[in-house]
């Protein structure tokens, strides 16, 4: 299989390219040369967003699949799948569960309706509006019957730059009283992004088309779960105080954002964010290993890279700060 992967130089492209490496394809990647991309793929240079970036690409191929992971302005995605299409067998685009209308209640499918107002002529909007651009850009140049729209949950794992994950395990190295929002047993839905890669390819290759929830099963962990696995992982000694919802809400810590990974129990936000049905991904294949699996390797390429996660400069730097936590622990408004 021949795969042009549209950025793969960081977090999901990363483990896109990764995974079609160990099977034996033969990876191009178009990047900014912002990021060397791993060993062993070939390497084409160009930016989406200048006049002429895709100069590289109007002179390579032909391809079998291209991933895009594109998460900005529709129109690139647009101009990309345009020229593309006759050089490229599918288009595999990697999308959101965002692009649905919000809320959805618990156990919403791929039909379910999503956001107005998204154009793949768009420029940026939002992300929700801007991913779903994304997917009419591809279908527009590729058809159904050609294009996988990947909506993607929450996503965790090794080379992760929005910084959820690696902020809980440094947190949690430094140890001391940790405020674990609770209830302990709240689930969460998410994806590993190799398992996430591995999907894409083998769907891709199996000439499946149209939308995905792919993220794990609903309550495939809990918040207890994920926090003990950063505990055992870093091999801390955090003692985890398991704070009431209201307690953390009427401290104005914001779910999401202060706190990664974890929203309020029955709210619309939690339904929305973890409550998808995924049957139809998992279907075709997508399996997702443990959480402790997850943690593990993070925290051992996090310790390969000096500790520090790398961060995309289009997200909010996430997580708590020390001086809120210590007044929430000590009961202090």
């Amino acid at each position: 299989m021949r795969l042009l992967l549209l950025g793969g130089t960081e977090f999901v492209g990363r483990a896109v390219a990764e995974a079609a490496l160990a099977q034996g394809w033969d990876v191009t990647v178009f990047h900014r040369g912002r990021h060397a991309p791993g060993p062993g793929v070939r390497s084409l240079h160009g930016d989406r967003t200048a006049p002429d970036g895709l100069t590289a690409l109007a002179r390579g191929g032909p391809w079998d699949l291209v991933v895009d992971t594109w998460s900005g302005a529709p129109r690139a995605v647009r101009d990309t799948a345009r020229l593309l299409r006759g050089r490229a067998d599918r288009y595999a685009y990697v999308s959101s569960c965002s692009v649905y209308t919000w809320p959805q209640p618990a156990g919403y499918t791929e039909e379910a309706p999503v956001v107005e107002g998204a154009s793949a002529d768009a420029d940026t909007t939002d992300y929700a509006r801007d991913k779903r651009g994304g997917e009419l850009a591809v279908l527009e140049s590729f058809g159904a019957d050609r294009s996988l729209l990947v909506r993607a949950g929450l996503i965790l794992g090794p080379y992760e730059n929005i910084g959820r994950l690696p902020w809980w395990l440094g947190r949690i190295a430094r140890g001391g009283p940790v405020l674990a929002p609770g209830p302990r047993d709240l689930p969460l839905q998410y994806v590993d992004v190799r398992d996430l890669a591995q999907w894409i390819l083998g769907a891709a290759a199996e000439g499946r088309s149209g939308p995905y929830n792919a993220v794990s099963p609903p309550a495939h962990t809990t918040t207890g779960e994920f926090l003990e696995a950063c505990a055992r992982a870093t091999g801390s000694d955090a003692e985890l105080r398991w704070t009431d919802p209201d307690v953390v809400l009427e401290a104005g810590i914001a779910p999401w954002t202060d706190l990664p990974v974890w929203v309020p129990p029955g709210s619309e936000l939690h339904t929305t964010l973890h409550g998808a049905d995924t049957s139809r991904a998992a279907g075709a294949g997508l399996r997702c290993r443990p959480i402790g699996e997850t943690v593990s390797d993070t925290w051992d390429w996090l310790c390969g890279i000096g500790g520090v996660a790398p961060q995309r400069p289009d997200r909010p730097v996430v997580g708590l700060d020390p001086e809120t936590e210590a007044k929430v622990l000590a009961g202090r408004p």
